[in-house]
């Protein structure tokens, strides 16, 4: 998100007139840090750079005499993201350390408010939307030449975790027009664009209710996973994210779609079943369990028990059989006991994850657990617990990887193989397994009577025959387009039926 935020801003100021992006922040006369407040380290990582980046305003004439800046005027600093929401007053007053503070919803005000600091002033601007999408703005894309983007589908989260700042830093819950949504992603396509990944604080509970409006009952039409519920009530229903995605994998067959972040609540049978039809939308689903313990669930105001994520589980592999799945797991959150602990660690080896984000719990404020509860779990023993996790978690993943030996993979080229530049190249498959190979020339599928090296955003055809934990290895077979690889999969699947 903060990715794609940047380009959005990047736009913004370049509308404004501000050309040119320096590539080191000595010779910047604007430097942006775009924040997190998830989580307490990430906030810490902010102060240190802020305090280098106040080290370059104060040394500036110095560091353009000895040659270290090129920039014409001192720099300002401009705090955007979460943590400016958060921590408005704090970062302000922090010793001219910082100029200007923008919330998410404020990147539009941006230019006035570097103008003011030209008049000595503060410049500060961190009101909450309703309704800002940025819809409008055709981000400025950092990496040019990249095969892959972001494009942000909603913004904002309704649901309220007790232990999660995201709605009190990124506000409520607000979606783009498909219409939108399908032109800029019509740009990437031109400009080679090859994956897109669709973004949100809670992507699948997209909801386009700019043209078509219904007043939905309580419980009715809108409907949520099995055994899950939800404290936010959704009052019109428009287009859910099963017609988003429906929409664009079909106008564009041979791009890749991915969606993060989910909840677990919003995949109705008829996003899943899409999911299986649809060879390019990715077979990867991200399923943030948090805890494999009920009470703690009950406590992390989830609204779904152990039983019912692992009903969900089921289901989605009894609809996608090759599906993958990733997670998000928090250690030591309050009153979390040795036992409700061990049920996390069950929990990873019963589902068995191809990929998992994993941190120890730390205390937000404004949050529901901050008002009610006590961050009770020692730090040694979240670390402990946090360790026992990641090798919980290595255990089954391993398992994951190794599954796919001796499998074909299509994977989409980004680029070379970093420890080895000059020979191989690297790519991800459909399940977002990072997958390298050989760089050698093979034969183009669209082109019998050729063989060539395969490039970036190029798919080829990968013949997986050794893995890690965290990456396969494979002999590239062929250069093949998205439709075709999979057209042809679905003919032997028929031939073999057969």
């Amino acid at each position: 998100m903060n990715v794609n935020d940047m380009e959005i801003v990047l736009s913004i100021m370049k509308n404004a007139g501000y050309g040119e992006i320096v590539s080191v922040p000595e010779s910047a006369e604007i430097i942006f840090i775009n924040t997190c407040a998830i989580r307490d380290n990430a906030e810490q990582k902010v102060w240190q750079r802020l305090n280098y980046f106040w080290f370059l305003k104060r040394h500036w004439k110095n560091n353009v005499a000895t040659g270290r800046s090129q920039s014409l005027h001192p720099p300002k600093v401009v705090v955007l993201g979460c943590m400016a929401e958060r921590l408005k007053e704090k970062i302000l007053d922090s010793d001219k350390m910082v100029d200007v503070v923008c919330g998410p919803d404020a990147y539009r005000d941006l230019p006035r408010l570097l103008e003011e600091v030209d008049y000595g002033q503060k410049g500060i601007n961190t009101l909450l939307s309703l309704e800002e999408t940025y819809a409008d703005i055709n981000p400025v894309r950092i990496s040019k030449n990249s095969v892959t983007a972001f494009v942000s589908v909603m913004r904002g989260c309704n649901n309220m975790c007790s232990f999660c700042i995201v709605p009190f830093t990124r506000g409520r819950e607000r979606s783009r027009p498909v219409e939108s949504i399908v032109r800029e992603v019509a740009e990437l396509w031109k400009e080679g664009v090859k994956e897109v990944t669709l973004l949100g604080q809670n992507v699948n509970s997209y909801n386009d209710a700019s043209e078509i409006e219904r007043k939905v009952e309580s419980g009715s039409n809108w409907k949520l996973s099995e055994g899950f519920s939800s404290m936010a009530k959704v009052k019109n229903m428009g287009l859910r994210f099963s017609d988003l995605l429906d929409r664009l994998s079909s106008e564009f067959p041979e791009m890749r779609f991915r969606f993060t972040s989910p909840h677990p609540k919003d995949f109705p049978d008829e996003l899943l079943y899409l999911m299986r039809e649809r060879h390019n939308i990715c077979k990867l689903i991200h399923l943030p369990a948090q805890t494999g313990s009920s009470p703690v669930l009950e406590r992390m105001r989830r609204g779904y028990t152990r039983e019912a994520y692992l009903d969900l589980v089921q289901k989605i592999r009894s609809i996608i059989p090759d599906v993958a799945l990733s997670s998000d797991f928090i250690c030591g959150f309050c009153g979390e006991t040795e036992e409700e602990h061990s049920e996390t660690l069950t929990l990873v080896k019963a589902v068995g994850y191809d990929m998992a984000f994993m941190f120890a719990y730390s205390m937000r404020e404004k949050t529901h657990a901050h008002r009610n509860y006590v961050d009770d779990v020692p730090e040694e023993i979240k670390q402990r617990r946090l360790a026992e996790l990641i090798e919980t978690f290595r255990g089954s993943t391993g398992q994951c990887f190794d599954s796919q030996i001796g499998t074909t993979q299509l994977v989409l080229v980004e680029g070379p193989n970093k420890r080895a530049p000059d020979t191989e190249l690297m790519g991800k498959s459909d399940k977002g397994h990072r997958v390298l190979f050989v760089n050698m020339p093979i034969p183009d599928r669209e082109d019998i009577n050729t063989k060539r090296n395969p490039v970036v955003g190029d798919y080829v055809e990968v013949r997986i025959t050794r893995s890690t934990r965290a990456s396969l290895f494979g002999e590239a077979l062929a250069i093949t387009k998205l439709t075709s690889f999979y057209n042809n999969l679905d003919k032997e699947a028929v031939a073999f039926s057969m």
